[in-house]
């Protein structure tokens, strides 16, 4: 008795895995049979207007499928591998790629967000995200963000430079969350010591920030300065206006 119910659960077993065994192989089959109907693109951004389009990633997955993905077989995608191939654009920070019940692809992409604009003292610019990853400049959009001149013109960059960078990623979010130094601010220059030299939009003065370092600091006394003293005498009175040392201001009068 007990010999037949063990031959009993093993043919049930056996049955079972035949029975998986052969939807998985009709699964394999539908799959190698269904081809891409459809594609849907969505761009997401913090702009209303994006630095790439619709066209440009379609033109990226291409290229990644090797081949046009609308009637493309299913199987034939590795939707990582291309989602890391689409990844690799400049302007894509993150891609998501998935088939729906209905045999479309639906792709999205996250464009990176430029925090400033760097020209090179050879004459080149880009744009750097919080990363400080470079991106290229956009024919089709021009972003609003603060201005930084004289960086290195160098392919490689040394760890003096790297912490150059990130004083300016420093500085540059500091001032795209106050309205206010977003329009007082003309654009920044890097000295040859590596620090800042504000240029104002109203006033005929310059200011020393130094380095990125307690950069909120610094533009916190540049405001009381202003507040206190510049509403009442002017903003052409002072030549130079130093911010950079702990605790302090000072101002430099015009000759």
């Amino acid at each position: 008795m007990f010999k037949i119910k063990k031959i009993f659960v093993a043919t049930f077993w056996l049955v079972i895995a035949s029975g998986m065994l052969v939807l998985l192989i009709a699964a394999i089959g539908k799959k190698n049979k269904q081809h891409c109907e459809d594609y849907i693109i969505k761009i997401k951004g913090s702009q209303d207007k994006f630095f790439i389009d619709k066209n440009e990633v379609l033109r990226i997955l291409n290229v990644a499928a090797a081949g046009k993905i609308k009637g493309k077989a299913i199987a034939s995608f590795n939707l990582r591998a291309i989602e890391e191939l689409v990844e690799r654009d400049a302007w894509i920070k993150d891609a998501e790629l998935y088939f729906d019940s209905r045999d479309v692809l639906h792709i999205t992409v996250k464009e990176r967000e430029p925090i400033a604009r760097l020209f090179t003292t050879g004459g080149n610019s880009f744009y750097i995200d919080s990363s400080c990853r470079r991106m290229p400049l956009s024919d089709r959009v021009s972003a609003k963000v603060p201005v930084f001149t004289n960086f290195p013109e160098k392919k490689f960059l040394d760890a003096t430079d790297s912490t150059l960078l990130i004083g300016i990623r420093n500085t540059a979010q500091y001032i795209i969350k106050n309205p206010f130094w977003m329009a007082q601010v003309e654009q920044l220059d890097i000295t040859p010591q590596y620090t800042f030299e504000m240029v104002p939009t109203i006033g005929n003065h310059i200011v020393k920030l130094g380095d990125g370092n307690g950069i909120d600091k610094k533009f916190h006394r540049l405001f009381v300065f202003y507040k206190e003293i510049l509403s009442k005498t002017g903003f052409d009175k002072y030549s130079v206006l130093d911010a950079q040392y702990e605790g302090q201001l000072i101002a430099t009068r015009k000759q």
